[in-house]
């Protein structure tokens, strides 16, 4: 049954589907399944009626901080969550960086399955924490890099290889701070994301200049060329994919952007590729 507060709809079913006791609460005798509606207010250390009047669609909107601990008191996963806060304020909640390095072997072979375009994935940290053979081979050999410097920013604002490399080193840099910021705020301006650029913008006056324009861009899409050691000027047109359940990672792919530039790299790796 639905009663036209889609907020407190769900609220409801989700309560209604929880067991008492995995909670501590003896069944006794209940009318309905599930938990009571006090019983979520304890959990969530708010006011029964205040509770009550937020499934029922009065009282006004709760507060971010509120409605987290109810979200954690009815032990909601993180897409149950971000569905709680779209209907409360028509947005998701704010995304903190969990600082988590790894990934699944089904992710990795996604990498994998592209031999041709460069595939990284990184964190809003811009740490590059996966890779596949076509981005060893034309980006960077993350794999000989310690962990530290497997780091996008760290790389191009302090490598003077990665420096050489970009064919447009300065817009690429201004693009790369702007996006970050946009990732820092999507953080929460987390203390790892505040150390991190301090430290970029001790290491350089030019990561110190484009950090204090405050321009802010999303890096969904866009071209860059490199200047290969082996191959030359290539292009690369890049994708950024956002990967579901994981907010704090996002998916780059370089797709060779121009005939010239798929034809060279397709070669380079079936010269390279190791012998079986």
């Amino acid at each position: 049954m639905t009663t036209g507060n889609p907020l407190g709809d769900f609220l409801r079913h989700r309560r209604m589907k929880l067991d008492p006791v995995s909670f501590g609460f003896t069944t006794g005798r209940r009318r309905t399944p599930g938990l009571r509606r006090e019983e979520v207010a304890q959990l969530a250390n708010i006011s029964p009626t205040w509770y009550t009047w937020l499934e029922q669609g009065r009282g006004g909107a709760p507060s971010r901080e509120v409605l987290s601990r109810i979200a954690s008191g009815l032990m909601l996963t993180e897409p149950e969550r971000e569905h709680l806060f779209l209907l409360a304020f028509g947005h998701p909640p704010e995304r903190h960086y969990r600082g988590t390095g790894t990934i699944t072997p089904r992710l990795q072979g996604v990498l994998d399955a592209l031999p041709y375009s460069p595939a990284i994935i990184k964190t809003a940290l811009w740490d590059v924490i996966a890779w596949n053979r076509a981005a060893t081979v034309i980006l960077a050999d993350y794999e000989q890099l310690a962990p530290r410097q497997r780091n996008v920013l760290r790389l191009l604002f302090t490598d003077p290889q990665a420096r050489t490399v970009q064919e447009d080193w300065q817009r690429i840099a201004q693009f790369v701070v702007n996006a970050f910021r946009a990732d820092v705020a999507r953080m929460g301006g987390s203390s790892d994301a505040m150390a991190l650029v301090d430290e970029l913008s001790l290491a350089s006056e030019e990561f110190a200049a484009f950090w204090q324009n405050n321009d802010v861009t999303h890096h969904s899409e866009g071209v860059k060329r490199l200047r290969h050691p082996a191959l030359g000027l290539i292009e690369l047109a890049f994708s950024t994919f956002s990967l579901d359940g994981r907010p704090d990672l996002q998916l780059l792919i370089f797709n060779p952007a121009t005939p010239e530039s798929q034809l060279a790299i397709q070669h380079y790796l079936a010269e390279t590729q190791s012998p079986s």
